[in-house]
Order: C-alpha cells, then sequence, then structure tokens
C-alpha cells in the first residue's frame, strides 16, 4: 500500500478519496528539519502540502523513494520543480480551485477599503460609546465602486473570476498580461441567464495610470512588479490590492505612497516576510491586512483536496 503524507492537512473528502483508491494518508504535521528522515523511515510515496513546507532540492535528492509532490493551492514557489521533474518526480497542484475564494477576498478588502471598515473596526470598539458622532463623521466619505475602473494584473483563473465580480457590482474591468490581450468573459446569473463580456488588456503603465483600483495575481517574482515608479502612475486616491504572493509589492514604497495620500488605502493578505510582516505594515491605519487566507475557505479547501487527490490516483495508480 502506498503512503502518502499531507503534512500541511487535507480536507477530510479528499483523505476519504485517496484511502478509497487504497492509498494510506499520513496527516502528522512533521518539522521541516525532520522531513527528510521522517519521508525515508515512513517509506512516503507522495508528499503533498500547502505553503508551510519547503520542498527543496536537498529534500528531493535526500527521499528516492518519492514518486509525487503534490502543491494544495496556486503557487509551487515553495517546490523546486524543476529539479523534481528532472528527477522523474510527478509535480501537480491545483491553480484554478481556490479562484472564488480569492477573488471574494479582493473584494472583502477592496469593499471594506472604500467604506473605511478596516479602520472603524479597530475604533468602534475603543470610542463607539463616546465618540459615535465624531466617527461616523469620520467614515461618511467613502465611495461606490460601481463605475469605477478595476485593474487587473495577472488574468489567469483568479484574475478571471475577480473580473466576473467587478463585471457584477457595475465596474469597468481591465486587464495586464503578457500572455493575452483581450478576454470575453461569462456571467452566469440564477435561472440559467448568460451574458458575454469582453474585456481589453493593457499594457501595465496605462492601466495603473486608468485604474481606480487594481489587484495583483501574479506568481512570485525576482523583483517587485509594484515599486515607487509603478505607484506613482496611479491616480492620486487610488487604491491596491495584493492576494498573490508577498514580494511582489515593494512595502517600503507602499508605505510611503500610503503617508502622502497619493493612495487612499492597500489591502494585503501576503506580505514579503511570512510570518512575521513588518511592524508599521501591521500598524498603519490605511492597510487593511487579512493573514494569508485567500484561498481559506472550507468551499475551497474541499474543491483542492478532492482534485489533488484525482490527480494523485491518476498519477500514482499507473506506477502501482
Amino acid at each position: 500500500m502506498m503512503r502518502i503524507l499531507a503534512n500541511d492537512g487535507l480536507a477530510e473528502p479528499a483523505i476519504a478519496k485517496l484511502e478509497s483508491a487504497g492509498f494510506e494518508v499520513l496527516t502528522t504535521k512533521v518539522a521541516q528539519e525532520q522531513l527528510i528522515p521522517y519521508l525515508n523511515k515512513e517509506n512516503i510515496r507522495a508528499l503533498l502540502v500547502r505553503s508551510a513546507t519547503q520542498v527543496n532540492e536537498e529534500l528531493i535528492d535526500a527521499c528516492p523513494g518519492l514518486l509525487l509532490i503534490g502543491r494544495a493551492g496556486v503557487g509551487l514557489d515553495n517546490i523546486a520543480v524543476a529539479h523534481a521533474r528532472k528527477k522523474g518526480l510527478h509535480v501537480i497542484h491545483t491553480p484554478n480551485a481556490s479562484a472564488n475564494s480569492v477573488a471574494e477576498l479582493v473584494f472583502a478588502h477592496l469593499l471594506g477599503g472604500t467604506r473605511f471598515l478596516h479602520e472603524s473596526n479597530r475604533h468602534m470598539p475603543l470610542e463607539g460609546d463616546q465618540q459615535f458622532r465624531a466617527l461616523k463623521k469620520a467614515y461618511a466619505a467613502g465611495r461606490e465602486v460601481r463605475g469605477k475602473t478595476l485593474g487587473i494584473i495577472g488574468f489567469g483563473g483568479i484574475g478571471e473570476a475577480v473580473a466576473r465580480i467587478g463585471l457584477g457590482l457595475g465596474m469597468e474591468v481591465c486587464f495586464h498580461d503578457t500572455h493575452r490581450d483581450r478576454a470575453v468573459m461569462t456571467l452566469e446569473f440564477a435561472g440559467g441567464q448568460q451574458y458575454d463580456l469582453e474585456i481589453q488588456g493593457f499594457g501595465l503603465d496605462e492601466l495603473l495610470s486608468r485604474s481606480d483600483f487594481v489587484t495583483l495575481h501574479v506568481p512570485a517574482q525576482d523583483r517587485p512588479v509594484i515599486g515607487s515608479r509603478e505607484l506613482g502612475l496611479m491616480p492620486r486616491g487610488a487604491g491596491l490590492i495584493n492576494t498573490s504572493r508577498g514580494g511582489v509589492i515593494d512595502e517600503e514604497a507602499l508605505l510611503a505612497a500610503l503617508d502622502s495620500g497619493h493612495l487612499s488605502f492597500a489591502g494585503l493578505d501576503v506580505f514579503a516576510e511570512e510570518p512575521r510582516p513588518g511592524v508599521r505594515l501591521l500598524m498603519n491605519p490605511d492597510l487593511s491586512l487579512s493573514p494569508h487566507i485567500g484561498g481559506s475557505t472550507l468551499e475551497a479547501q474541499e474543491r483542492i483536496g478532492l482534485e489533488l487527490a484525482g490527480q494523485v490516483v491518476e498519477l500514482l495508480k499507473k506506477a502501482d
């Protein structure tokens, strides 16, 4: 019986699917420094991870019994993918299973930022009983998103899910992607009604200059996609959301843009230094913050697990 280690956890339906296919699934959380001896001792043939576990070249070389590495999520930046495939291992992931969950979090930050919910939720518990009228006045200058322009950087499955919600809210939606310059989006409504809308792609600079709000959906980068120059191209009072990867925004430049008032707010679910984001980010009143939970809904985790389990069964049953 092949043994699988789901080191960062796995949804129960996915475990049941793997077990019904004849695999033994272990969900012991093994510390990074103990992972190599554990994998070898327990004869683990497949290692399933999320973002917490690093699957580097050293681990791959030291564990010849591994046949498959699976990432329960979108990015593969915590896995030495090229090295693993060179060694003949299968490397799989679930790029679209969490798309809707991430997209909804984008709008949680966006709508919260335009209506100051991130800040008023900090102040109401402390001052709401004594300063109610003052707080009402302070947060009375919110903005509607209807009719505003939403710029999406990176137009894969998550970017498309964001576009659908934006279009449903009556926003003008545009995107920047190095692989496509136009897209036709199908919006589905209750009762089976569908509408096709064409979305236009732009160069990065033009997208930034025309967008009231910008959201990033790109993989990990060697350098920031958004730095001081790019922030300067955005209209004064714009908002910026990042639910993709830490480091794709220059955080120092972001803080400067917020402090100067050039940006009205930003929403961050990911940080350059995880799990210890900088204190200046955590304390900034113009930042809406969440702890890397974009794909962490019950529905997304079930879809991710089942999709990953299906790939494992398909690939490893052939090798059995």
